[in-house]
């Protein structure tokens, strides 16, 4: 049986409120008190509930971090540069993954909610904010990871999409190619689409370039399998000679179907380029060129906005956009 605080009270023969004074405010206590008291701790083996004394208090370090997907390695980086600064501070993150799923994203707030979270950093999966707006009336702080906030009604971190996806095409035009693929989505996904028009604005310049969509249901290494493996049953003449996916994990599902056609090289014929640099791009069969998101300083900021909004409630929102870079590979 785990010993209570009453335990540790009675056996050495002090009130609760002195044991209560040696862990949370030993000034209070004479020396051999406190000694006899830490000295019954050890031997009782008793440990504290922090986190019932925290609530208590109305004081919980305790971070809710909601991710669109748990298996994607871009977000178990952001998960890890969001604990380890929370850390620092003091704070614990509890991490859940929506699967790109509203109503699961809806019952994992819900959730943090109820175990009264000092706050929530969310990669929202679709455009309706109303469930993180009611979050933030009720005092709860909310910051958006891998989003902007266009309204600026709440704080944000993201990375510069448009950008990352003109300078994508920009690499795969500038090596010559001329038909581009983008494949990834859903297109309704605000990342998605932005990648989507930054490749738009660069394909424009080129005036005998072309850039045609190939709509994913999800951004997985199947989904990138199966659009791959239809692109090599093509005939020759309407196949791409290069392709902007939207994450790595499409690009590697793409990578494993057409590497083993029996018609195609890459890049020579085909050029792939992916998006995030997850830590298989550069082991992949063909390494992969891909854009980078810097993932744990993405989380490390997030919190570090969050924190912000705990302590001084009354500042203004900021919303921090980092630039993606470009990683060339055997893939282009």
């Amino acid at each position: 049986m785990t010993a209570s605080i009453r335990d540790v009270a009675r056996r050495a023969q002090v009130s609760v409120g002195t044991v209560s004074n040696v862990l949370n405010t030993p000034e209070k206590v004479s020396p051999e008190t406190r000694e006899r008291v830490q000295s019954v701790i050890a031997q009782l083996g008793y440990v504290r509930n922090d986190a019932a004394r925290k609530l208590r208090n109305g004081q919980s370090h305790t971070i809710g971090l909601i991710v669109l997907n748990g298996t994607n390695p871009f977000f178990t980086e952001i998960a890890q540069g969001a604990q380890n600064r929370a850390l620092e501070s003091g704070y614990t993150v509890l991490v859940g993954t929506s699967n790109e799923n509203v109503k699961r994203e809806n019952t994992l707030l819900s959730l943090f909610a109820e175990q009264q979270v000092a706050g929530i950093l969310v990669s929202p999966t679709g455009d309706d904010l109303s469930p993180l707006c009611h979050l933030k009336d009720g005092k709860t702080p909310v910051v958006l990871v891998d989003r902007g906030a266009a309204n600026c009604a709440f704080s944000a971190v993201a990375c510069d999409d448009i950008y990352g996806g003109e300078v994508a095409a920009e690499h795969l035009l500038g090596t010559g190619k001329r038909k581009i693929a983008f494949v990834g989505g859903p297109i309704t996904s605000s990342q998605i689409s932005d990648r989507w028009q930054g490749a738009a604005k660069a394909v424009l310049k080129v005036p005998d370039a072309t850039l045609r969509m190939i709509e994913t249901t999800a951004l997985t290494v199947t989904e990138g399998k199966r659009i791959g493996q239809e692109i090599a049953k093509l005939p020759v003449e309407k196949r791409p000679d290069a392709v902007f996916a939207a994450n790595d994990l499409v690009a590697l599902g793409m990578l494993q179907s057409l590497v083993f056609a029996k018609d195609i090289r890459i890049p020579e014929d085909i050029a792939v380029i992916g998006y995030d640099d997850i830590s298989y791009a550069e082991f992949a069969i063909v390494p992969l060129t891909t854009m980078r998101q810097p993932a744990e300083k993405i989380g490390a900021t997030s919190v570090e906005l969050l924190l912000n909004a705990i302590e001084r409630p009354r500042d203004k929102t900021r919303q921090i956009t980092l630039k993606p870079e470009l990683v060339v590979r055997a893939s282009t």
